[in-house]
């Protein structure tokens, strides 16, 4: 029978039966309910190890990227990670507020003597961190311009957010801006504003146009607490140096302070002296014009054999031919081993030790080589970890002073002043202004005159001096 008539007299296709092809998967079996949650212990413990797996994994690439990050990323997370507490806590709670108050006022001092009588200065700070000196600048009543730069991204944050703070408790006060930069690595004229008060990016050795003719626009340029960052390698010192004297106008000043390599170096000496391992002039023996022995005094003991001594017994005659050969290869290996510790001690005069030196406020770890006689040569790359009580947790590096002030001519700038913390308290500590400055700073009592520090903490500071250079 033909079946009903479709649209304009066409026939209705019969309806289609659901297909039994054996290419489609057969029907989905529908779970009892619950049966997905039911895991056998066997399935749980294998998920649990590869989750710990992934997780282990995960860490090894972490230490790894870590590793690879080098120290200027290392030192950018400690500062980033380190709290901004707030004034009160620092001069109230801080375990260290003695040593606070007495390095902030070195930094005014530092800014007071070199600030020079002009107005309307301009300022570029390297290393701004937090914003700490804002105030001292504002102190001043002579800038008209502050630049702040610094790598960590956190740390320019807490530098604007302080800024706009001071803006609203006071009326006047110099325009401010901050970037976060790599002050070592980066050149400086690409900050804007940098490039728009003026910037010489042909400083640097065998330029003598620009030695004669070059100059930036800025009247001072600092870097308090971490210059010695730099010292990493001579191409971030050169680097930082010729943003230093790129910004600087010509008799600009450069003022700073970082460790004192005077005594990293004589902690150094102290080590290997009591080792044994420092010169034989520095172990205060007399040497004849005539003596040709080894440099260091632990060498004259690998040329001295018992066996060979008029004094010493005869060897046993006795003794086997084995033993004898056994004594003869140990002898060898023996003379060998002193071989390669002199050519080792003659090529780099160093000893791989790790030693420290501190107190209970701050310690510094050299981790490795150290030079036997307390000179750090070539000048770059003297790793050390600094820790100060709640305040840094960091890898630094030396900067052997009169490599750096040698370097730094390089690139026009003339040492004028150079002293460690506590001698610059001498120098300054009646001055008119930074005298009862120290007062309000808390740096010392105001009725006995005496620094309101302890023992430790005056060790603490000697640990540190500060200089300027002036841009020629």
């Amino acid at each position: 029978m033909a079946g009903p008539a479709g649209p304009r007299g066409t026939k209705r296709a019969p309806s289609r039966s659901p297909s039994r092809s054996p290419s489609r998967s057969p029907p989905r079996q529908r779970k009892r309910p619950g049966a997905g949650s039911r895991v056998s212990v066997v399935d749980r413990e294998a998920a649990r190890r590869r989750q710990l797996e992934r997780e282990a994994e995960a860490d090894r690439r972490a230490q790894h990227e870590a590793a690879q990050r080098g120290v200027h990323d290392v030192v950018k997370q400690h500062y980033n990670s380190v709290p901004e507490r707030g004034r009160d806590w620092r001069v109230t709670e801080s375990k260290i507020k003695g040593l606070r108050a007495y390095n902030n006022w070195v930094k005014s001092a530092t800014i007071s003597k070199f600030i020079g009588e002009e107005r309307q200065l301009k300022i570029m700070d390297m290393g701004c961190g937090k914003g700490g000196d804002l105030q001292k600048w504002q102190a001043s009543r002579k800038v008209a311009l502050y630049v702040g730069a610094d790598p960590a991204d956190q740390s320019i944050r807490n530098a604007r957010e302080r800024y706009e703070q001071m803006r609203k408790r006071q009326k006047r006060i110099f325009h401010a801006e901050f970037f976060i930069k790599d002050c070592f690595g980066q050149r400086l004229d690409e900050i804007p504003i940098v490039k728009d008060v003026g910037f010489d990016p042909g400083v640097g050795p065998n330029n003598a146009m620009s030695q004669r003719w070059g100059g930036g626009g800025f009247d001072m340029v600092t870097m308090m607490f971490c210059m010695h960052y730099a010292f990493e390698s001579e191409e971030m010192a050169r680097g930082m140096l010729r943003n230093v004297s790129g910004a600087l106008k010509r008799g600009g000043r450069f003022i700073g302070t970082i460790p004192n390599s005077d005594v990293l170096s004589a902690r150094v000496m102290e080590h290997h002296k009591a080792k044994g391992t420092a010169p034989s002039d520095a172990n205060g023996a007399a040497e004849e014009e005539d003596d040709d022995r080894p440099t260091f005094a632990s060498d004259d003991e690998d040329d001295w054999d018992p066996e060979k001594s008029l004094d010493s017994p005869k060897p046993n005659e006795s003794e086997t031919d084995g033993d004898k050969a056994a004594d003869t290869d140990k002898g060898k290996a023996k003379a060998d081993d002193k071989k390669d510790d002199k050519e080792e001690q003659e090529e780099g005069q160093v000893e791989e030790e790790t030693f420290e030196f501190g107190n209970s406020l701050y310690k510094v770890r050299f981790f490795g080589k150290t030079p036997h006689d307390g000179t750090f040569r070539p000048p770059f790359g003297w790793k050390y970890h600094y820790h100060l009580t709640e305040a840094v947790e960091a890898p630094e590096f030396v900067v052997p002073w009169e490599a750096f002030r040698a370097l730094a001519e390089d690139y026009n700038l003339e040492l004028q002043f150079r002293k460690p913390f506590t001698e610059v308290w001498d120098e300054q500590k009646d001055d008119p202004e930074l005298g009862p400055l120290s007062e309000r700073m808390g740096v010392r009592d105001r009725e006995t005159g005496a620094l309101k520090m302890n023992e430790e903490e005056r060790e603490a500071v000697d640990f540190y001096h500060t200089f300027c250079f002036y841009k020629v």
